[in-house]
């Protein structure tokens, strides 16, 4: 073999490797942008959408059946303070996720997951307030006052998920331990549940406190860790590529 003979054999050789090295590469840039695309578009839609239908979930003290509680208005304004929260923190990116360049199917599919971290976030807000008398009042003011004096915060991503995890986390303390220990959950008569507790008879009465099976209580944690957990997976961008811009 001659020395020509031999130089083209290494440039082919060369040459196969090279392209080898560069479908290896495109076929893990494909892999990788379709986990993210599964990320974005099946993981997180599924969570979102746990946390809107356990939110309104209750189970009733006699029987142990399903109650679904729609949320009220002012858990939509809530939620919609906690959307503008996300997106001044930059927790995600406005023109990550709608952007006038990107195709309208794209940008509908995009809108489609806001608009249901939008719903989360409502119901998670149905599930932390009291549902009447005066225990709603209280914790619908610190409510406001929280997120009242987030607005005008300096927030990043960490600032914004840490005030959030312990506002929900002293609203749920609030209603599933403290005032479901005050509330009076047997069917006993009325004069019967006075003589055997005027205290918690009185609370319940002043507070005006409805009476739910502890298995609410468990199903809201876990509907709390759900949708903390969604906002830690949620990126700043729906494309991948875009996260560095």
């Amino acid at each position: 073999m001659t020395d020509m003979d031999t130089e083209r054999s290494a440039e082919l050789a060369a040459a196969d490797s090279g392209q080898i090295k560069t479908v290896t590469l495109d076929w893990r840039m494909g892999e990788t942008e379709l986990r993210y695309a599964v990320r974005v578009y099946v993981i997180l839609p599924v969570i979102f959408l746990l946390v809107t239908l356990f939110g309104g979930m209750r189970f009733a003290a006699a029987d142990h059946s399903f109650l679904f509680l729609p949320p009220p208005l002012i858990c939509l304004i809530f939620g919609a303070i906690t959307i503008f929260l996300i997106f001044r923190a930059r927790l995600i990116r406005f023109d990550g996720w709608l952007n006038e360049a990107s195709p309208i199917l794209e940008n509908a599919a995009n809108a489609v997951v806001v608009f249901l971290l939008f719903a989360a976030s409502v119901q998670v807000y149905n599930l932390l307030l009291p549902e009447q008398g005066l225990a709603n009042w209280v914790v619908t003011a610190l409510f406001i006052w929280t997120l009242w004096n987030d607005i005008f915060a300096d927030f990043d991503q960490k600032k914004l998920l840490r005030s959030l995890a312990g506002l929900f986390a002293i609203a749920f303390v609030t209603k599933y331990l403290v005032l479901a220990n005050l509330a009076v959950k047997n069917e006993a008569s009325w004069l019967q549940r006075v003589i055997e507790n005027p205290g918690k008879e009185a609370a319940t009465w002043f507070l005006d406190l409805p009476v739910y099976a502890p298995a609410t209580g468990y199903l809201q944690f876990f509907t709390i860790l759900l949708f903390l957990f969604g906002l830690f997976l949620i990126p700043q961008a729906a494309r991948k590529e875009e996260l560095s811009t």
